[in-house]
């Protein structure tokens, strides 16, 4: 019975259903202009003489972005709950104001940090799910989510037919930036553990997470789930470019603009000390051969899972026994962190577990353009009763 309420629950977050937080102790501030905390903004950085974000680099060394204006919008829990929620706008660049969900884990002083960053188009419905938030904060950790460039209600302030991939090269830099801000924003607040924060990414979330942990050494621990990248193959073959938009991304000159921001050059470059890197066969939005040079670019001390299939991916996740148990467990004091140089120790091949995921799920490829949300279809509410066992045998992929 317990298993099955696992393997309920972890269904729900990858096809998250779309729930309501009851607002029970809710606090709104006056009104959108209030800066909620004036030592915020004060403390991490006066304005710059002028405004200027390198769209090349992923640090934010060449960059003079504005200071950070935060406005606590919605604070909500329920009485005696697990959580608390906070809402708030916080912008650093003109026309750009960016909704950022922190849940706090109730009686916990400090807790430690994980961002969330799942993949385009993905809004922030997932941060209103009463049961992925009751999941993230499990064994008192806090989550903080929000969501990339060009995404949800990111796309306001730009003209309709920009989307995340047509601005690939604004999409990654800004958002890796964003991560680096963020950072610097609950640091300010003083009430997290800053030395233990890890991040997870999805699909363009994934190629994100590894650029923003290039490029910051206070994320120590990765996590990232089908991640975009190998940039010239990805535009080349995947799913998620429309057919019709397809020869102007293979441009030289739109090349060479997203060349410095591929996943494949900053994995082994990141700066965590724990990276764990999955994929999944079935998910046509990353073609195989993007995710064999991900793998190959792989830092020594990362682990690799390879899942035949959706299916076997959530057994796996069930065997951990919660959401995010190992980016949870690379989190803990005293953790040691060890190069894994043996392949065997380091990849992990999960077999297929079941039917081929129909076409209204995850994996499947969207039908036109993709502007719109995923289907929230769950073919995955009946796993078969056993986990798979890895086939920990050297993959004979290029």
């Amino acid at each position: 019975m317990r298993t099955r309420a696992i393997q309920l629950f972890l269904a729900s977050f990858i096809f998250f259903t779309f729930g309501s937080l009851p607002v029970v102790a809710q606090e709104t501030m006056p009104g959108p202009s209030v800066v909620a905390s004036q030592h915020v903004t004060d403390a991490i950085a006066p304005k710059p003489p002028e405004f200027h974000e390198d769209m090349g680099s992923i640090s934010l060394q060449s960059s003079n972005l504005l200071k950070i204006d935060a406005v606590l919008g919605i604070k909500d829990g329920l009485p005696e709950g697990k959580f608390t929620r906070e809402l708030w706008q916080v912008t650093w660049r003109g026309g750009d104001p960016i909704d950022l969900y922190i849940i706090r884990p109730t009686k916990v002083a400090k807790p430690p940090v994980i961002l969330y960053l799942y993949s385009y188009p993905d809004g922030t419905d997932r941060f209103n799910n009463p049961q992925w938030l009751e999941g993230v904060v499990s064994r008192g950790y806090a989550a903080v989510g929000f969501v990339s460039a060009y995404t949800g209600h990111r796309l306001e302030y730009h003209a309709p037919k920009k989307w995340f991939v047509s601005e690939l090269p604004e999409s990654l830099a800004t958002t890796t930036h964003d991560v680096q801000m963020i950072l610097n924003f609950l640091t300010s607040l003083g009430d997290l553990d800053m030395d233990r924060v890890g991040m997870f990414g999805e699909g363009s979330g994934g190629a994100i997470a590894i650029l923003a942990s290039a490029a910051d050494p206070r994320i120590k621990a990765v996590q990232v789930l089908g991640p975009w990248g190998d940039w010239p193959d990805w535009l080349a073959q995947s799913k998620m470019v429309p057919e019709e938009e397809r020869a102007t991304y293979l441009k030289p000159e739109f090349q060479k603009s997203v060349a410095p921001l591929d996943p494949v050059l900053s994995l082994p470059k990141v700066k965590a000390e724990s990276v764990r890197v999955e994929n999944v066969e079935t998910y046509r939005m990353v073609p195989e051969v993007c995710e064999r040079k991900m793998e190959q670019a792989a830092p020594k001390n990362a682990q690799i899972d390879d899942f035949g299939d959706s299916r076997a991916m959530l057994l796996r996740m069930s065997s951990e026994g919660e959401l995010f148990g190992w980016l949870k467990d690379q989190l803990q004091p005293g953790v040691l962190h060890t190069a894994r140089p043996v392949e065997t120790e380091r990849i992990h091949h999960y077999p297929p577990a079941g039917a081929p995921a129909p076409a209204n799920s995850l994996m499947a490829p969207p039908s036109s353009a993709p502007a719109g949300p995923r289907p929230s279809g769950n073919p995955l509410m009946a796993p078969p009763p056993s986990a798979p066992t890895p086939d920990n045998k050297p993959s004979t992929n290029p």
